[in-house]
C-alpha cells in the first residue's frame, strides 16, 4: 500500500504559474512507483500518456482511470498488464464501462478496433449496446457495426441486434435526396455489410419508398437500387 509520501510537495507545486510542466518534469519519469502514482493522480489535465503505459501496473490503472484521451488511444497505450491480468482489470472496470458508453454512442469505429485488440472486453460492449441511452449525437457506421456483429459471433441475441439497430442511421425522415445518397453509400459498401445490417435497410428503405409520393416508375428504379442490398 503507497503512503502519500509526495502529497505535500505536489500540492505546493500548485501554487506555481507552470504547475503542471513543472510536475512532469519532476514526476513524470521519477524513479520512485509511488512519486509517479500520486502525480498520475494530481496532474491537472489528467495523467500523461507515458503515464498510461507506466511499466509499474499500479501507476498505469491510476493513470488510465484519470487520462483524457480517446478511449482507443487509451486502450492502445495501457501497459498491457493490466488488461492481461484478471485482477487488474477490475480496477479499471469502472472507467471501461464509461469508456464503451462512448464509443457505442459513437461511430463504432473506435468500439471495433478496441475489441479487435482486446476481445475480452466484449461483456461491456454487450451491456452497453442493450442497456446504455441513446443520445443519437451520431450514428454507428453500418461497416463499422457489420464488423461488430461479426465479433460478437454466438453472442449476437435478439437483445443485441435491436440495441445495434437503434444505433443504425434512420431514414424515415429523409428527403428524396438524403435518401438516394444513403443508399448510394450502402450499396457501395454492400460487399462488406452483415445480412443483419442489408436486411435491416432493405426493410427501412422499402418503408420509406411506401409514404414518399413517387412516380410508379421512379419506385421500380428505386426498388431496384433497394434489391442490392438484398441477399438474391
Amino acid at each position: 500500500m503507497y503512503e502519500l509520501n509526495y502529497k505535500d510537495e505536489i500540492e505546493a507545486l500548485q501554487e506555481e504559474s507552470d504547475y503542471e510542466a513543472k510536475g512532469d518534469l519532476k514526476y513524470l519519469y521519477h524513479e520512485d512507483d509511488e512519486a509517479r502514482l500520486q502525480w498520475a493522480f494530481y496532474r491537472p489535465s489528467g495523467s500523461h500518456p507515458a503515464q498510461v503505459s507506466d511499466k509499474n501496473v499500479i501507476v498505469a490503472i491510476m493513470a488510465f482511470n484519470h487520462s483524457r484521451l480517446r478511449p482507443l488511444e487509451r486502450f492502445n497505450i495501457v501497459n498491457p498488464q493490466v488488461i492481461a491480468d484478471e485482477k487488474l482489470r477490475i480496477k479499471i472496470r469502472n472507467r471501461s464501462r464509461m469508456l464503451f458508453r462512448a464509443m457505442v454512442d459513437d461511430d463504432f469505429k473506435e468500439l471495433v478496433a478496441v475489441l479487435e485488440k482486446y476481445p475480452v472486453f466484449m461483456n461491456l460492449a454487450y451491456d452497453q449496446m442493450i442497456n446504455g441511452r441513446i443520445w443519437n449525437e451520431f450514428y454507428a457506421d453500418p461497416v463499422c457495426a457489420s464488423r461488430f456483429l461479426e465479433l460478437t459471433q454466438k453472442s449476437a441475441d435478439e437483445k443485441l441486434i435491436a440495441g445495434l439497430k437503434r444505433r443504425l442511421q434512420p431514414i424515415k425522415s429523409f428527403n428524396v435526396d438524403e435518401a438516394k445518397r444513403y443508399l448510394e453509400l450502402l450499396n457501395l459498401q454492400v460487399q462488406n455489410l452483415h445480412k443483419i445490417i442489408k436486411v435491416h435497410y432493405v426493410k427501412e428503405f422499402e418503408s420509406w419508398m411506401s409514404h414518399i409520393n413517387l412516380h410508379p416508375l421512379q419506385k421500380i428504379l428505386w426498388q431496384k437500387q433497394i434489391n442490392q442490398l438484398k441477399d438474391l
